[in-house]
């Protein structure tokens, strides 16, 4: 269906006026200054499901192909980020990447954070300086079709098989938010994704749920050491844009998150403060990144499942932060991973700032879960479903998963 072309400064305008708000505003935006017609529903004696819309989401029931008739959520939730006559994609999907080897890669600095998405022997880093300007990516990775997908608002990063019932799903930025979290689109059935979750929310596959493809967000240096024959996403996009600033700055230092979030704060900890939300079939569960930096490293168990969840790289820059990602603050970098190797659980602790060493075999292994001395020498743990979710979106979508507190 449709995608529209945008041009690089048209694109540049929108993404530093749109989703991100104002700019270092520490008092965020009020419910009016997101839509003044927030909470305004139409009367009509039609009956159709657009006269029971919410003023602001009847032009898209007009003119969008989305079956509003069927939803899993309150209209109410749903808020718009950018105003436009059609916002899909006025924040443009990347969907033919250009890539570079690692090693003639030279415009991202070492401790710059990407997502690192492993599949197979095809290993690929998308810089969190490409990935607020786009949101999504649409790539295929070890022969699968992936949406790399990132939501600045809420330091989300998911990535999802693009796969459904034998057909190939590409996926848009609708320019509507949940809980001001990215809502996405397809272009098969025009439904609505929530991002955070991977799940349809309205629209013909209202219910499903993408399936989650293990990543995770590292610094670059780190990733070019373990990925010497992986690839980077270019600095030529074919959109005009020079990436490495951030158009969210100092946003991660804010007491609050902007106004397009209307729900209330769990105050146990900070409500941008950056935690590991790691989710499996069973169940899910939160490490809280200032937990994370005490410990170093935990082992433990959700559900039936372990888990080993590292903290390290202190030095990967926010990317929320300063207006120059590489001269940003310091936040960390925390993974993952099922600690099983070969049917033998193993234990982590902590043995350097970077590195770890399991108990059982005395192995020591990188913040990317990689062996690199000991019997085991060569060996990859296996990364779990995560994220680095702001404590205040995972508490909105997750309000009933545990967290971690030491």
């Amino acid at each position: 269906m449709m995608r529209r072309p945008l041009t690089a400064i048209a694109a540049l305008g929108v993404l530093l006026a749109s989703c991100g708000a104002p700019r270092g505003d520490d008092e965020p935006p009020t419910a009016s200054t997101v839509d003044e017609t927030s909470t305004t529903m139409a009367t009509s004696s039609t009956g159709d499901i657009t006269a029971k819309l919410p003023l602001r989401l009847q032009p898209m029931a007009q003119s969008w192909e989305t079956d509003f008739t069927k939803s899993t959520i309150d209209f109410e939730e749903l808020l718009v980020g950018i105003h436009a006559p059609d916002p899909r994609d006025v924040i443009p999907p990347i969907d033919d990447p250009v890539f570079t080897p690692v090693g003639e890669t030279v415009w991202i600095e070492d401790r710059e954070p990407g997502v690192l998405l492993e599949m197979g022997d095809d290993a690929r880093f998308y810089p969190l300086a490409v990935l607020t300007r786009h949101e999504i990516v649409n790539d295929i990775v070890g022969g699968v079709p992936v949406a790399v997908t990132y939501c600045p608002l809420c330091n989300t990063a998911v990535t999802f098989d693009r796969h459904w019932e034998g057909q190939v799903l590409r996926l848009g930025v609708s320019g509507l938010l949940r809980h001001s979290d990215l809502v996405m689109w397809d272009d098969l059935t025009e439904s609505l994704w929530q991002q955070i979750t991977g799940e349809a929310i309205v629209g013909e596959l209202a219910g499903a749920k993408l399936e989650v493809v293990p990543a995770a967000i590292v610094r670059w240096a780190d990733f070019r050491e373990t990925h010497p024959q992986g690839q980077a996403l270019s600095s030529d996009q074919g959109f005009g844009i020079r990436y490495g600033s951030n158009p969210y700055e100092f946003y991660s230092s804010q007491s609050r998150p902007y106004g397009f979030f209307q729900g209330e704060i769990d105050e146990r900890f900070p409500a941008l403060e950056r935690v590991v939300g790691v989710t499996l079939e069973t169940a899910a569960k939160a490490y809280p990144f200032s937990i994370l930096a005490e410990q170093g490293v935990v082992n433990d168990e959700i559900g039936d499942r372990r888990v080993a969840v590292f903290w390290g790289a202190a030095d990967t820059a926010d990317a929320l932060d300063a207006g120059d990602i590489s001269e940003a603050a310091a936040v960390g970098s925390a993974l993952a991973f099922d600690p099983v190797v070969n049917g033998r659980r193993l234990t982590f602790e902590k043995s350097g700032d970077d590195s770890f060493t399991d108990v059982e075999t005395g192995t020591t292994w990188s913040i990317l879960g990689l062996a690199r001395d000991g019997e085991l020498k060569g060996a990859q743990l296996e990364l779990l479903p995560h994220r680095n979710d702001f404590w205040f979106a995972w508490r909105a979508f997750f309000p009933h998963a545990e967290v971690y507190e030491g």
